[in-house]
């Protein structure tokens, strides 16, 4: 029997690549944007639109076709998937850059402004923007060790971010313990200093919280006794570590200044204590005072602070609960494509030719290992090219990765102080001239 004659449709396969691209397809004109995924960078409506990333994508696809051998055999992909390889090659670019950027100030941003952000994971509000936080260098801020510090100074009582009130309460003759939550609670929710009749900074704000305690007090000591003591601080007849005067036979005493700020606590203390003629002891928020109130103090205070959850942002600042507080919150946006430099292009188009071949080895996994043709068959490399991406993926990535990491400001700092260190040594071995007059 004779072997029938076949009269195909087409003598070239349906899909082939051709070997350039077109700037007109991939312009913003009609049927543009189902060339791409996401259309970030191709779509003039998107804040990141750049005809050169148009033009790059162009050129991919040439680049694509002759590493692919289309000048020798059929590439069964579209320019729509070069296009599309491509736009997913810069985003993974702008992950990885905008991922190094974070280990680099993460630590100074924290607390600041952060954004909200749309499904391309471009800012739509929030303080920070239009702020193009990413392509900046920030003020080194060591906002954690701030934090840190602001933590210890509140236990010390020295300062950080609470807020510190004052209550009054009434002194009864011959009673000695007072229940300081029920007066400060009473006092919150009236409205009404005790001994004032004014309203208080704090109504409404305690209910049942915890209070701190810090001080009790019934009068403030003057600032002669405070920073002077009874000589006022003229001609006085002593040494540096008590009146930061020069002593009249002119004697100097060095002593470290910690011992000073020790001695300024104990003098303060002296001063609320002894000086009040009365003492307190605080147990299960009652305040008792010895010795017993004799009526000749109408009222005493207590300086208090209201525990609040660490993430509750005060109402009267912005301490920084409500800002950045990791890497997902920090206002990184996509790289635009015009500040990406050339080495970060060729990587760009590297990774798109690996995703190309991902591509290509998919397609052509779905005819099998072979395809039958008249008299022969066809095999088919769809393994190889999955296995050749998989690899050229992975290797491009840490490729990235490992620069980067040898380039975080810290690793910078360590390359600048071994630099100086090589100078001194280069230095140590010139001879000096020897200067003659």
């Amino acid at each position: 029997m004779a072997q029938p004659t076949l009269t195909p449709a087409s003598a070239t396969s349906k899909v082939i690549l051709t070997s350039t691209g077109s700037t007109a397809t991939t312009s913003n004109g009609a049927g543009n944007t189902t060339h791409y995924p996401f259309g970030l960078y191709a779509t003039t409506t998107s804040a990141l639109y750049d005809a050169t990333f148009v033009s790059g994508a162009s050129d991919q696809v040439a680049y694509t076709y002759k590493k692919l051998g289309g000048d020798v055999l059929d590439v069964e992909l579209t320019v729509g998937n070069v296009y599309a390889a491509y736009e997913e090659a810069c985003l993974e670019y702008s992950y990885h850059i905008n991922k190094h950027q974070a280990k680099n100030v993460l630590g100074s941003l924290l607390g600041f402004a952060t954004g909200t952000f749309n499904h391309d994971g471009q800012m739509t509000g929030g303080d920070a923007s239009g702020s193009a936080v990413n392509l900046a260098f920030p003020k080194f801020k060591v906002e954690y060790a701030r934090r840190v510090g602001e933590g210890f100074a509140e236990e010390a009582g020295i300062g950080g971010n609470n807020t510190f009130y004052s209550a009054s309460f009434a002194l009864t003759a011959s009673v000695q313990d007072y229940d300081l939550q029920t007066i400060i609670s009473s006092a919150a929710a009236e409205n009404s200093d005790v001994a004032t009749g004014g309203s208080v900074p704090y109504s409404g704000l305690v209910g049942n919280k915890k209070v701190k305690i810090h001080r009790v007090f019934y009068k403030t000591p003057g600032s002669m006794w405070r920073f002077y003591g009874y000589y006022g601080g003229l001609n006085v007849v002593g040494n540096l570590n008590y009146y930061g005067q020069y002593s009249d036979d002119t004697t100097f005493e060095i002593i470290p200044a910690w011992q000073n700020k020790l001695q300024a606590m104990a003098y303060e203390d002296h001063l609320w204590t002894r000086l009040s003629h009365y003492s307190y002891e605080l147990f299960n928020n009652k305040l008792r005072i010895t010795p017993l109130p004799a009526g000749f103090v109408p009222y005493m205070w207590v300086q208090f602070t209201i525990d609040s959850d660490p993430w509750t942002q005060d109402s009267d600042r912005k301490n920084g609960t409500d800002g950045i507080n990791n890497l997902n919150t920090l206002p990184f946006e996509n790289l635009p494509y015009k500040n990406i430099n050339s080495i970060g292009k060729h990587w760009i188009r590297r990774y798109a030719l690996a995703l190309s071949k991902e591509m290509l080895g998919q397609i052509r996994g779905k005819f099998g290992g072979t395809i039958p043709i008249p008299g022969d068959n066809i095999t088919l490399n769809s393994s190889d090219l999955l296995g050749q991406a998989k690899d050229e993926q992975t290797a491009l990535k840490e490729e990235l990765v490992k620069i980067l990491d040898e380039m975080t400001y810290k690793a910078l700092a360590e390359q600048d102080s071994a630099l100086m260190t090589a100078m001194d040594k280069v230095n140590q071995g010139i001879p000096l001239m020897i200067y003659q007059g």
